[in-house]
């Protein structure tokens, strides 16, 4: 159960308010975390919105997006965001094996898909550090440097909402993980 009582979607009035009309009419409803932090901070939320629509008309395709936002939440042990990007990277269509690969470390037998995997799990365990051979590699798979650039940002809105959803304990309202 989360931790943080918030009171129901329907009864938010002002920024809040403004901010799940806002995200209503471009998925039809409102997760757990964007129902927390829209009625905590409305202007994090905002900015997470604003944040995603930029990294959504960039240049990664939705499957490197989820990939990223799968691979931070696995290292941060969020299940809630593990399910999550489960789902949303089937939607995105990603296959089940994959999912399930990616979710266990394995390979997922694409070698571009293993590459942002590997990459972003060394960002996640040096704390964004990398070698001249990481940033080789993550080059050689033909990222540019508008791609890391994204790649950072995506990295980092899934620690944002991650660690959210750590400290909040924020309830699962996805489907379970297969």
């Amino acid at each position: 159960m989360s931790r943080i009582a918030i009171p129901a979607i329907e009864s938010a009035t002002g920024a809040a308010a403004d901010i799940y009309a806002r995200i209503r009419k471009n998925t039809g409803r409102v997760s757990n975390t964007y129902a927390a932090l829209g009625y905590l901070v409305p202007a994090s939320l905002a900015a997470v919105l604003d944040a995603q629509g930029t990294l959504n008309s960039g240049s990664l395709s939705r499957q490197e997006h989820e990939t990223i936002k799968l691979v931070v939440s696995v290292k941060t042990g969020c299940d809630r965001c593990v399910a999550a990007h489960s789902f949303l990277g089937r939607i995105a269509g990603l296959p089940v094996d994959t999912l399930r690969a990616i979710r266990a470390g394995q390979p997922t037998g694409d070698a571009r898909r293993d590459a942002l995997v590997r990459f972003v799990s060394h960002l996640y365990s040096t704390s964004g550090t990398i070698s001249d051979e990481e940033f080789t590699a993550i080059r050689a798979t033909g990222k540019t440097d508008i791609q890391l650039a994204e790649i950072s940002l995506t990295f980092a809105l899934g620690i944002f909402t991650n660690t959210f959803n750590r400290i909040n304990g924020t309830d699962i309202d996805f489907p379970a993980v297969e």
